[in-house]
């Protein structure tokens, strides 16, 4: 960027601490993190800019766990692939919680079936007559819907489904499936559900039944299938993941893309470490959100981090280190990922989807010592607490 000479005259005054404005001219040759640094400077650009300070200054550091949201039709975007594929190979992503349908419709790309560009403004009755699908102004043929649920129900039927088991489990074998379909078309990382299967990354569903996933399985069901999704194990296996976190040292941070029910999911973890199985916690250390939503319409999900505070949410010593941009995911996504790989060398894999056990079994056995009797003061205090407000 082009430096600007202008001379720098800054006021002494607490409230005029921050940087002055006076970018220098855009180049056209500035990398992202430059372009971002130097002129992201107010409005939603500027939020953009502390998001993406906040996630590669301080979100990525080698002992904080980094759970990801996904919510809204990304994966049909290509935004698996462009994006989050990236930031989980780079070790930015430990656990992600998502829409079944972004992990329905990132299958299609790893069974090879193709999405294309179009336009929102078409005719949708036309479209339907010819077999049409279309997200927004993504089009694809109707057949890959029915290819992919073939794919699911084909995959429900095997031996190994044939029990109940948590959401990131079922996730992590529909993941060696796919896996082994690049390995024999000599190719890797064709969907989201691979790179997590090979990165040990868990990804669960906070909603199974509310998308084409669920709807298979309920048909399979019917067949007399035995699998279900273990959602109570959902619960306890997120927590731990948190609980995990700040047990050993570290820091707990979430990044939502969207809102909805992944963005509570992984937010009600700390009430579950706190309200309901009274162990001493303070919250997630980092918050980072990118949405269009607006909380005053309650389209927010119900917590703007200072919200989130009042539930034990997010950790209040923390609370500075939360960063709402509101702006389009598509749009703030690519942006973030490009500003941390340049930013940040690779972090190690967590593999927390091969310590699921571990880690819920080393928090329930706190849980058991607490609820009988010989866990510490706090404990004994919530405990105390929640009688009183049986008895009332």
């Amino acid at each position: 960027m082009a430096k600007s000479k202008h001379p720098k005259k800054v006021r002494s005054n607490p409230f005029l601490s921050g940087a002055r404005i006076l970018p220098d001219g855009v180049t056209g040759g500035e990398n992202i993190k430059k372009l971002v640094d130097g002129a992201f400077l107010a409005y939603n650009a500027g939020r953009l800019g502390e998001a993406c300070r906040l996630f590669a200054d301080k979100m990525l550091d080698a002992k904080t766990t980094v759970g990801m949201t996904l919510a809204g039709a990304l994966t049909p975007a290509g935004l698996g692939r462009s994006c989050i594929i990236p930031l989980v190979k780079a070790g930015f992503v430990d656990w992600i919680i998502s829409t079944g349908a972004n992990l329905y419709h990132d299958a299609h790309f790893g069974l090879g079936l193709a999405l294309h560009r179009g336009s929102p403004f078409l005719d949708d009755r036309i479209l339907r007559k010819n077999e049409i699908i279309r997200i927004y102004d993504v089009l694809f043929d109707y057949s890959v819907l029915l290819d992919t649920d073939a794919f699911f129900r084909e995959l429900l039927r095997s031996p190994i489904f044939q029990k109940p088991m948590s959401t990131a489990e079922f996730h992590g074998h529909v993941g060696a499936a796919l896996a082994a379909r690049e390995d024999a078309f000599g190719v890797k990382d064709t969907c989201l559900l691979t790179t997590l299967y090979r990165c040990g990354v868990p990804a669960y569903t906070s909603s199974p039944g509310d998308s084409s996933i669920g709807m298979n399985v309920a048909a399979v069901a019917l067949e007399g299938g035995k699998f279900s999704f273990d959602v109570s194990r959902d619960v306890n296996e997120t927590a731990s993941i948190v609980w995990n976190a700040k047990r050993t040292g570290g820091a707990s941070a979430i990044f939502i893309c969207g809102g909805g029910s992944p963005k509570n999911f992984a937010l009600q973890t700390e009430p579950q470490i706190q309200e309901v199985l009274g162990l001493p916690e303070k919250g997630h250390d980092y918050f980072l959100q990118i949405t269009d939503a607006r909380p005053d319409t309650g389209g927010l999900s119900g917590a703007t981090p200072s919200e989130a505070v009042s539930w034990g949410k997010i950790d209040p010593d923390k609370l500075p280190d939360s960063v709402v941009a509101y702006l389009d995911s598509t749009i703030g996504l690519p942006i973030l990922t490009a500003y941390a790989l340049a930013s940040r060398k690779p972090r190690k894999w967590k593999r927390l989807a091969g310590r699921r056990d571990e880690l819920l079994g080393k928090m329930q056995a706190e849980y058991l010592t607490r609820i009988n009797g010989a866990s510490g003061k706090g404990g004994k205090r919530i405990a105390a607490r929640r009688q009183g407000s049986l008895n009332k």
